[in-house]
Formats: C-alpha cells, structure tokens, sequence
C-alpha cells in the first residue's frame, strides 16, 4: 500500500470522524486494498471489495466526503479488519 493510501486509512478512522477527506482518495484506498469501483447512476458509485457490494454517493460540488459516508466506510473496513 502507498504512503498515501496509509494516510487516507489513518484519516478514515481518526476521531472524531474528518469531514475533508477527498472522495478519490477514498477510491484509491479501495483500489489499494484490491477493490473495483464503478460508476452507476447519478453520483453513485459502487465498490466491490471483500466479495460484496457497496454503493456510495460521490460528494458534489465539494470533492470533499461528509463525516456519515466517511463513518460509513471506516465501519464497512473494520467489519472486514481493515485498521490503519
């Protein structure tokens, strides 16, 4: 994994939950950690990664992920014992 996947993995479980983590930095860790990512309708995007499928809102205009989503994929990780 990248330095800077680390840094994103490190910012997904800071507390209290970051409210400017870049979007692409969060697919990018989904790609480090051997996920796909594909585009669906309107702003949705949908990762495969631990042999299930999520669905998650690209952020817009701000490419900036809000706290819930950001909680939402650090939850999805430690499901899956994924920890910076």
């Amino acid at each position: 994994m990248k330095a800077k996947d680390r840094r994103t993995l490190e910012l997904v479980f800071k507390r209290p939950v970051s409210g400017n983590v870049p979007w692409t930095d969060i697919e990018a860790l989904f790609i480090a950690l051997g996920g796909e990512v594909s585009e669906r309708e309107g702003s949705r995007v949908g990762v495969f990664l631990f042999r299930e499928s999520r669905a998650f809102h690209r952020p817009h205009p701000k490419p900036d992920t809000d706290k819930g989503a950001v909680a939402a994929v650090s939850k999805w990780l430690e499901q899956n014992e994924v920890a910076p």
